[in-house]
């Protein structure tokens, strides 16, 4: 983790402060601001990454394509963009809002806890990823019926996908007023 700060929120999605990333990923993990991205080629294929592997919640786990913080001030599709240039080196213009009010809570067996306010994002993207190792130890292209069926992924991906049943194309662009209070700039 690094000295990058995080957005708190309260239970409707309102800032209620910073905290520093490092420090809020424990067993009392407070509410804060998040978002997954969904990194899809023109033939709808989804890419799937896996944790690295000294990652502090959910190392070496599949998951969607790229996950992250905002920074306080940063609205949550430009940290969408910024992050995956720093994970994937993927460089985009366009990032599709689907689910705005996704909010989970996922424990790991050590008691850390991710406790997230996590706006969805899609993005059209076709090659292959440039992963920074210190994010990212392997990915793999899956078709959506692949990426419906596998069981082992991240807890806020299964969960995701529950909302997210029909094909990446079909997933409806949503209205960014939609969003949490927070995620709102």
């Amino acid at each position: 983790m690094t000295d990058e700060r995080v957005v708190l929120v309260d239970d409707g999605g309102r800032a209620i402060g910073t905290a520093a990333k490092a420090a809020v990923h424990h067993a009392a993990t407070p509410l804060h601001l998040a978002f997954s991205s969904y990194v899809v080629d023109a033939g709808g294929r989804v890419l799937l990454t896996r944790r690295a592997l000294h990652k502090p919640t959910w190392p070496g786990v599949w998951t969607n394509s790229c996950c992250g913080h905002p920074l306080p001030g940063e609205p949550v599709a430009d940290a969408v963009r910024r992050r995956l240039v720093d994970e994937l080196g993927i460089v985009v213009d366009t990032v599709d809002l689907v689910l705005p009010g996704f909010r989970y809570r996922a424990e790991m067996p050590n008691g850390m806890v991710e406790n997230e306010l996590c706006p969805v994002y899609r993005v059209w993207w076709t090659g292959d990823p440039t992963p920074n190792p210190a994010e990212v130890a392997d990915f793999r292209w899956a078709s959506w019926e692949e990426v419906r069926t596998t069981t082992d992924l991240s807890p806020w991906c299964l969960l995701q996908l529950d909302e997210l049943r029909n094909p990446p194309a079909d997933w409806p662009i949503a209205d960014p007023s939609r969003l949490p209070p927070a995620a709102q700039i």
